[in-house]
């Protein structure tokens, strides 16, 4: 019975013989990939918490579905009814997408590691130094190994030509990237490439790093080969090249700690009492939970003609508490001010003085004599 089964099959035309390989091939992939899914699936937990099935499924469940395929295909291809042209034909096309679809199974499984990576150090923990150094170096080594990926996958499909082989073997070759270096080297984006390996592993700059630059006050969202973007607090977004870290200067509120010291200047008159505003200055960080205890104090850093400078200093856990707590002692210590002591709000004081002038007059027997004028104000302003 199975003989005449095969002698069935044998007697097809190789039109529908081939389509039938093929389809075969392409159903047992297929399967294969849907068993895998199943599997991955039934030991995969709650869609809000991370699972190491999940990743993998979602990394790499098409690139598979690509794969598996055309891999059965290729064992198969030998049963199939074809001329020598027609097969080296199909086998050279075969080739060239199993190569583009390993590529891509490649860069499934890299992403896979960096789903573990950044789910074992999370930017939300409090203190999160440690994760924003292993993410800046992950996501800059990540884009590299994607980059050598496709540039073997370019390499090894140009080899599959018989005329591009020798470009090929000569891109893979010592002598062949050390041209290429050197080709680009005289460039500036191979610059801005080698200043972002320098920046990866230095670290001037990480991942979430509270930075100013250009006078704007932002977050490092993300670090490329080339070039760096920087999340504005009013959610623009900057980019600056990465090489840009490496030759002007900018400041960084988190190179080694997120805490941070806030200012609140107050211009006041000089009949102001510090004592007072010192004691509810203390009051007001101590009744607030932006405050982190660390450091507190009020003093009068300057004076002016028209009034004094009091500082408020502060603390707090980063940058972000730090602008909301400079905002409230702000805020209520101008209240307590305009409610208590209005009077030592700033002011301008204009001083009028009514003593009437007298004048000399001519010596009258060996005496002076002055007359008194007519009383006019004599206005003075003081600061």
């Amino acid at each position: 019975m199975f003989e005449n089964v095969l002698k069935q099959f044998d007697s097809l035309p190789p039109l529908a013989w081939n389509a039938m390989i093929t389809a075969l091939a392409l159903l047992i992939g297929l399967i294969f990939k849907w068993v895998l899914s199943l599997l991955f699936k039934r030991y995969s937990i709650q869609a809000n918490e991370y699972s190491l099935f999940r990743s993998i499924l979602n990394r790499l469940g098409k690139p598979v579905a690509l794969f598996l395929p055309l891999f059965v295909f290729n064992l198969m291809m030998p049963f199939m009814h074809l001329t020598r042209e027609e097969l080296n034909i199909v086998d050279r096309i075969t080739a060239i997408l199993l190569i583009i679809s390993f590529a891509v199974l490649l860069i499934g499984t890299v992403q896979v590691f960096q789903d573990i990576i950044m789910h074992n150090y999370d930017l939300s923990v409090k203190d999160n130094l440690k994760a924003r150094k292993i993410r800046t170096q992950l996501q800059f080594l990540k884009k590299m190994v994607v980059s050598i990926i496709i540039i073997l996958t370019g390499c090894a499909i140009l080899m599959s030509f018989p005329n591009l082989r020798r470009l090929g073997t000569g891109l893979l070759t010592g002598v062949g990237i050390s041209g290429i270096i050197i080709g680009f080297a005289a460039q500036q984006s191979l610059g801005n490439i080698l200043a972002g390996l320098q920046i990866a592993f230095t670290q001037p700059i990480r991942i979430d790093d509270v930075l100013v630059v250009e006078g704007e006050w932002g977050r490092v969202e993300e670090i490329t080969l080339t070039y760096v973007v920087l999340n504005i607090w009013d959610q623009r977004r900057m980019i600056l090249p990465i090489n840009y870290f490496l030759q002007k200067p900018f400041q960084n509120w988190t190179r080694n700690s997120a805490e941070i010291i806030g200012t609140v200047f107050l211009h006041l008159d000089y009949t102001a009492p510090i004592d007072k505003l010192r004691t509810e200055f203390k009051r007001l960080i101590e009744s607030s939970d932006l405050w982190d205890r660390r450091a507190s104090n009020l003093q009068v850093t300057d004076a002016k003609n028209s009034s004094i400078e009091v500082r408020c200093l502060m603390s707090a856990a980063n940058s972000g508490d730090a602008f909301d707590l400079r905002c409230y002692v702000r805020e209520n210590l101008i209240t307590f001010i305009k409610k208590n002591y209005p009077g030592c709000l700033p002011k301008t004081r204009t001083l009028v003085d009514n003593e009437p002038e007298r004048e000399p007059l001519p010596e009258m027997n060996g005496k002076k004599v002055t007359a008194e004028k007519s009383p006019t104000p004599h206005v003075g302003i003081r600061g």
